[in-house]
Formats: structure tokens, sequence, C-alpha cells
């Protein structure tokens, strides 16, 4: 289990299971009371609950606009993700 302030928008985390796709690594689209997730291994978007976020994230991997990420084929650059006006 990791902090709610270890993680943030745009960031790669592994989960401790792995997805249908025999895929651990998601990308976070939205962080609220509900968190929004993209599969990087076949694109899939799911959202849970923080609580289940926390409990079922086992590491972050690589941090939001971090070069690693732009390797990958499902990546969404920061400035590319809708934010409202708050």
């Amino acid at each position: 289990m990791i902090s709610n302030d270890s993680y943030g928008l745009a960031d790669t985390v592994q989960m401790k299971k792995p997805h249908a796709c025999q895929t651990n690594d998601w990308e976070v689209l939205r962080l609220g009371a509900d968190i929004k997730l993209k599969c990087l291994g076949c694109g899939r978007m799911v959202m849970m609950s923080r609580a289940d976020f926390n409990r079922k994230v086992k590491k972050v991997l690589t941090k939001a606009n971090d070069p690693v990420n732009e390797k990958k084929e499902h990546y969404v650059p920061k400035e590319s993700i809708a934010r409202p006006n708050l």
C-alpha cells in the first residue's frame, strides 16, 4: 500500500495482480474520489475508488512526462489530458 501523495496524474503504476491481457502496468488518467486507469497492454480504461486503488497498487513505475513513458504505445502526454477549469 502506498500513500496518496506518491502518485499523480499521468503517472505509470504497477498493480498487484495482472489485467486479463497479462499486463500489470497502468497509466493514471483521472484523480479524485474515483481513479481512472488505462491499461498499457490493451488500452482498456477502468475506474475504481481511491480506497480500492490504494489497496491494489504495488508501486509507481514512472512519474509524468518521464522520457521512459514516451516509448510506450498507449502513452498520452500530460499536456494532452483534458482538465476542467475549476
